[in-house]
């Protein structure tokens, strides 16, 4: 029989490209993608569980796509991922549509699973699987199918981390920390650009670990300038940078090496010093004061992102407004702010005094409220300015083309609206743009010609 596949991928770029994994297996086995889950015979949703809301969407996705059973072709419903790993004979009892739970360490038995439940439902009876692996096992270099638009692609350089914030259950989920190869990491980007990628979004739970296990010491700065040797690729953007492991060499190769965009991704998560204790981060107040001014003073135009977490357990309205002024003062041009959610197995879930969700939600709206602010007033600074941008597409409903800046990273931030009267860029293209105005909260412009 023809094996028609149909994939969902759920959650952060990282869980992405193991998605992109998948699927080149599956299809290197003879299964044949169809975009519509009714024709699929196996449906694979690889999930997240980082937080409350990223474990309900999974449970929406595979509810709605276990309709299929009923009103498609399908025969088998299998779930990777985050959510398979924290609640692998949970998720199989709770939730009699699954077929098959694949937990982190298990990705490479997507296959063979797969195979099982054709021929299970072949035979005319079906039994449940569950494989969890080793999440701690050393990464074994795997080829993927780019899902991304041509143009840009994530390269995943790490798996796991070793931090273990109080809050955080990443690694319970996806192990210790363990680097890629740098030789593997380099081909694959040279890869990538021959076949047409010219923005690399390099990606890990914490990119400044990168090489500390394999090779003894942080080994970030010396894949990022390998990687700007690659010809054909433009842009090389940066998910994320821990604070307190930004050493002068890393933040010299940033600003000196022209392909890597000046917009950096630091999740600060507060700045009083007793939270960050707390959360187990190794910084202060100061500190971060003190790299932030560093950042701004040596890269001219840099692009500050963060996220910051608020109502952690204990966390008291005179330490919220000192997070407040923090991100007033500072002036992060990007910023996404989480209200804490408690997750079972971390520290801070018996931490006492946690904070009601009506608090949590009045906090987050706050500081989200003075994060707005913050990017109005950068986006009223860009009215005039010209700006290199890669074109992602033309909205023919608003009549205008649609791209990016080096100010905007993929699937996080806002995109940059422009017109064109006598030439018709493609998606891919570089172009620069003058901002002329900007609409609710997106800069509009026209294009500049050459």
């Amino acid at each position: 029989m023809d094996k028609k596949l149909h994939m969902v991928s759920l959650g952060c770029a990282k869980n992405l490209v193991n998605t992109e994994q998948m699927l080149a297996a599956l299809l290197s086995a003879g299964y044949e993608y169809n975009d519509d889950p009714e024709e699929a015979d196996i449906i694979v949703v690889n999930t997240c569980a980082f937080i409350e809301d990223a474990k309900q969407e999974a449970i929406d996705n595979i509810l709605e796509l276990a309709e299929m059973k009923n009103t498609g072709a399908l025969l088998g419903l299998v779930v990777t991922g985050c959510l398979s790993q924290r609640y692998g004979e949970e998720l199989l009892r709770e939730m009699p549509e699954v077929d098959a739970v694949l937990g982190t360490g298990s990705y490479q038995d997507i296959v063979e699973v797969c195979d099982r439940l054709i021929a299970d439902a072949e035979a005319g009876h079906m039994e449940k699987i569950i494989r969890m692996g080793d999440i701690d096992a050393p990464l074994c270099e795997a080829p993927r199918i780019q899902t991304t638009p041509q143009y840009t692609a994530y390269l995943k350089i790490a798996e796991g981390c070793d931090n273990h914030c109080s809050y955080c259950v990443i690694p319970s989920i996806r192990g210790r920390f363990r680097s890629r190869d740098m030789d593997a990491i380099v081909e694959e980007a040279r890869n990538l650009a021959e076949n047409g990628v010219r923005e690399l979004v390099v990606v890990a739970q914490d990119l400044t670990a990168y090489g500390s296990d394999l090779y003894g010491k942080r080994s970030l700065a010396m894949l990022l300038n390998r990687l700007c040797e690659i010809e054909g690729v433009r842009w090389i953007r940066l998910h994320y940078l821990y604070p307190d492991e930004m050493d002068d060499e890393l933040i010299d190769v940033i600003a000196n090496q022209p392909k890597i965009l000046k917009y950096l991704d630091i999740p600060i998560q507060h700045v009083s010093d007793r939270i960050l204790q707390a959360m187990n981060r190794r910084y202060t107040r100061t500190e971060l004061e003190q790299l932030i001014k560093k950042l701004r003073r040596t890269i001219p135009k840099v692009v500050l992102r963060t996220t910051v977490i608020v109502g952690l357990p204990g966390e008291t309205d005179d330490e919220f407004a000192e997070l407040c002024s923090f991100i007033q003062r500072m002036k992060f041009q990007r910023a996404g702010v989480f209200k804490y959610s408690r997750e079972e197995g971390t520290i801070a879930a018996d931490m006492p005094d946690q904070v009601d969700e009506d608090v949590k939600i009045r906090r987050q709206d706050t500081l989200v409220e003075i994060e707005n602010r913050v990017i109005d007033k950068y986006n009223a600074a860009m009215v005039g300015r010209r700006v290199e941008v890669l074109v992602e597409g033309y909205d023919r409903s608003a009549g205008c083309y649609y791209a990016r800046s080096y100010a905007e990273s993929p699937d996080i931030d806002g995109k940059i609206f422009f017109t064109s009267e006598k030439t018709r860029p493609q998606p891919g293209d570089f172009v620069t743009v003058c901002i002329t105005d900007e609409i609710d909260g997106d800069p509009i412009g026209e294009l500049v010609a050459d």
